[in-house]
């Protein structure tokens, strides 16, 4: 089982970089299929637990993978813990800015926006959920062993407080920020949801996403769970596992 090497790798390289804010981390970089478009358009969101010591790089892997079946990719930058002005809410503001931004440009990169994708990994699928539930003109998101339960990362400690270090505080502190950042709290009407989670998964439990699941039916929402068997943390965002295999096509569907 293919492991983190999957980070140091060099990925392919993007076709074009666009700027959608004056800060230098607030880029994305653009793969587009060979084939005639307007194409479908997965917006990826990179993990790292909110940080800025993790960027895109490793990202460019699955948005390579994707671009080869004719979707276009859009792998997003943003500010992170460490950046002026990133962590909450500045984090969630250039993730909604770049979603903004692309289907401003959507013409001219030849986007059928009307099928658009957003999908996250770990830190990353928290920030796609977040998008979801303020911007409802996506055809469905995809969080990727997502960070989807922020009250139990906190409980949890996962990653060093990470969520305490990108929300500014404990739950008994900036309970407002847990209640507008944490997945299972905002409501996502409409919008198809694809939680995947590796079994294997020891940097974020797989409990999160089931438990986000049964919860998001509950309440009437269309989530659904893909939980991967043999499959760890960094297999759902390597091209190269068989995991990935039922992720691409889960995304596939998505856009039909």
């Amino acid at each position: 089982m293919p492991a983190e090497d999957i980070l140091d790798l060099t990925p392919p390289p993007a076709d074009s970089r666009l700027r959608y804010g004056s800060h230098p981390t607030q880029f994305i970089d653009i793969r587009l299929p060979k084939t005639k478009g307007p194409h479908p358009v997965a917006l990826n969101i990179h993990g790292g637990y909110w940080r800025n010591k993790y960027s895109l790089d490793h990202a460019g892997h699955l948005c390579a993978a994707l671009t080869s079946k004719g979707i276009a990719t859009a792998n997003v930058e943003y500010r992170r813990v460490g950046d002026e002005g990133g962590g909450w809410p500045g984090t969630l503001e250039d993730i909604r800015n770049a979603y903004r931004y692309i289907r401003q440009v959507a013409q001219e990169q030849s986007f059928d926006v009307d099928r658009c994708v957003v999908m996250g990994h770990s830190a990353g699928g928290q920030l796609a959920l977040a998008l979801a539930s303020r911007e409802l003109s996506m055809r469905g998101v995809v969080s990727l062993a997502g960070v989807v339960d922020l009250q139990k990362a906190f409980e949890l400690h996962l990653s060093n407080d990470a969520v305490v270090e990108f929300l500014g505080g404990k739950p008994s502190e900036v309970p407002e920020h847990y209640h507008e950042a944490d997945p299972m709290q905002l409501d996502i009407p409409k919008i198809t949801q694809w939680l995947v989670h590796g079994k294997d998964d020891d940097t974020v439990p797989p409990d999160f996403s089931r438990r986000y699941v049964e919860m998001k039916q509950k309440s009437g929402e269309d989530a659904h769970l893909l939980a991967i068997e043999k499959a760890g943390h960094f297999d759902v965002i390597d091209p190269r596992t068989e995991a990935w295999k039922q992720i691409e096509q889960t995304v596939l569907r998505l856009l039909a």
